[in-house]
């Protein structure tokens, strides 16, 4: 396998990325089969790739033996229509073994979390990706956010190191990621993928459209994949009535309903995947469930949202 065809296959702008949640049963166990249909669905709804056990799929949550279990269900799951990319994270050590672990599953390339706790110079976080790519075969995108933020001059050498293929955004500094796709595309030859890698990143997508930043990730897929396909489409075609009416009768509020709660960015997508009629279980600690009275909400907000796209049928 080489970075190429997983990069090339990425940036076909044929759908949302689909991060799905990683479902558990009663025991609180890993669910395979409802986590495989969870995926199934996702890719017969459209999505352009599969992203396991990333940061909505509870990675933070995963045994490695729990992870190589999903990522391998998702992998089935796919059966090749779509590409797989796995998370992976943790120090160096840990996330070079969820790489080949990753990568014996099955996996078409890797989704490299920020290492664990500390907050390591620009030195380190370049050998940290470094070593993760050249332990597998597997194509490696980079997620900034958090303890990981990059200069522009770290992204160029990112960007000049075999098996890396791309940028994920996780930070939201717009005037940073400019100056990141300037650098690369002044100093390194050939593509390079960027990824908006906020929560609910269609409500920042405009923004990130005119950097020229045409990826997301789509948690909303999970549960109301129609709308985010109509909203993906819209962009994509410059349908911005859609858009701005997507933006304000129903991410707005989906957003102003997934801050009052920590955690809700994972806890509150797996509410609606339970609300749409699939049971993959509560979230594990340390997150929590949502409120009652949240969940109802959210089931309003999901209800205007198919009522948006009824009118503009």
């Amino acid at each position: 396998m080489t970075p190429a065809p997983l990069a090339t296959r990425l940036d076909i702008p044929s759908g949302p990325l689909f991060f799905p949640v990683t479902a558990y049963g009663p025991d609180g166990s890993v669910d395979l089969d409802t986590y495989r249909t969870h995926v199934r669905r996702g890719v017969e709804a459209g999505a352009a790739a599969v992203f396991a056990c990333c940061g909505t799929g509870e990675f933070h949550a995963l045994t490695p033996e729990e992870f190589e279990a999903c990522v391998r269900a998702a992998v089935e799951a796919a059966d090749g229509r779509v590409p797989v990319v796995a998370g992976a994270g943790y120090g160096t050590a840990l996330a070079v073994r969820y790489a080949r672990l990753a990568e014996a599953a099955g996996a078409d390339g890797l989704l490299a979390m920020p290492p664990y706790l500390v907050v390591a110079g620009q030195e380190g976080l370049l050998r940290h990706y470094r070593e993760l790519a050249s332990a597998t075969a597997l194509p490696v995108i980079v997620y900034q956010r958090d303890n990981a933020v990059f200069t522009p001059q770290t992204v160029v050498a990112l960007a000049r190191t075999d098996g890396i293929i791309g940028l994920k955004d996780g930070l939201g500094d717009l005037d940073l990621m400019q100056r990141v796709v300037s650098a690369v595309r002044s100093e390194v030859p050939g593509g390079f993928l960027y990824f908006n890698g906020l929560p609910t990143a269609e409500q920042t997508q405009l923004a990130y459209r005119a950097l020229g930043v045409t990826l997301y990730s789509s948690a909303v897929f999970c549960f109301a994949p129609e709308i985010a396909l109509a909203f993906h489409q819209a962009l994509r075609t410059g349908d911005d009535a859609t858009v701005v009416k997507l933006l304000d009768g129903f991410y707005r509020p989906f957003v102003e309903l997934r801050d009052r709660g920590r955690g809700y960015a994972v806890a509150l997508v797996k509410a609606g995947v339970r609300l749409r009629g699939l049971d993959v279980g509560e979230v594990r600690p340390p997150l929590h469930e949502p409120a009652e009275d949240h969940v109802k909400q959210l089931a309003e907000v999901i209800e205007r949202g198919y009522a948006l796209l009824e009118e503009a049928k």
